[in-house]
């Protein structure tokens, strides 16, 4: 899909890049047939969505893309994640639904009530979070056939202090933690994005997020699609929460287009 209002774009990139730049929470946009059920009013909900949303990571990526030598592809989230979470699991694998936040979140960062704690999620995954899956896999997919293999790097922020909905938030908050998948992220990969982001004063890895995101049509099955989340401390480029972006977005996307160009 395309076009200001659609709910996620995809943005082609160079022909024979592999990489796919997949940005899932950098939106606000609340559509308004999923803000029936919100139980926040108007003031609440923009601090909730301060808090929540990756802001600028669209930007970011669209930074590194333009100065890329090998354009990579970007997929797009372009509503917000309180709609729902593309990257949750929709059913009972979630481990965030016992914080309220599965892949419709009924939840909010500060653990108060979003949406009852009895919303029937299946309209909302209906709507927007199965087509949003079957899209990211037709675009993993379609680099595999074009350049024999997919690399998806899943561009996220997070606030330098922990908020309450963070389960396993006791760890390093360093500027720049890289989250990984046992399977479909390659030691030459970390190590790339290690290099890239070095002058970012520290990486950790898969803390205080762990993961990468990977469609579940090759998740375990297709060791050509390899993954790698980077998650990117706001202080480091932002005013928090819900702020201008500074200069370190710059710095950030020359990282992030370094990273393209060494796995491309």
């Amino acid at each position: 899909m395309s076009g200001a209002t659609a709910p996620f774009e995809l943005l082609p990139g160079a022909d024979d890049s592999p990489v796919l730049l997949h940005v899932p929470h950098s939106a606000r946009r609340i559509p308004p047939a999923a803000r029936e059920g919100i139980l926040l009013d108007d003031p609440a909900l923009a601090r909730e969505l301060d808090h929540i949303t990756d802001a600028h990571t669209a930007e970011l990526a669209e930074l590194a893309a333009e100065a890329a030598t090998v354009t990579p592809w970007r997929f797009v989230n372009r509503l917000s994640r309180l709609v729902v979470d593309p990257e949750r699991f929709p059913d009972e694998r979630e481990e965030m639904a016992a914080v309220g936040m599965g892949a419709v979140y009924t939840r909010t960062t500060h653990r108060r009530p979003l949406r009852p704690d009895d919303t029937d999620p299946r309209p909302l995954l209906g709507r927007y979070f199965h087509p949003y899956a079957r899209a990211m896999t037709a675009a993993v997919a379609d680099r595999l056939a074009a350049t024999g293999r997919a690399v998806v790097i899943d561009v996220h922020s997070y606030p330098t202090a922990r908020l309450p909905y963070e389960l396993h938030g006791d760890g390093p908050r360093p500027p720049i933690c890289l989250g990984t998948d046992p399977v479909h992220t390659p030691p030459e990969l970390l190590a790339s994005a290690r290099e890239a982001f070095a002058g970012f004063g520290g990486t950790e890895v898969d803390s205080p997020f762990s993961g990468s995101y990977v469609p579940l049509e090759f998740h375990g099955r297709q060791p050509r699609v390899t993954a790698l989340m980077v998650e990117i401390r706001r202080d480091t480029y932002m005013t928090e929460p819900g702020g201008a972006a500074g200069p370190g977005l710059n710095r950030l996307a020359s990282s992030l287009a370094t990273l393209v160009e060494a796995v491309s």
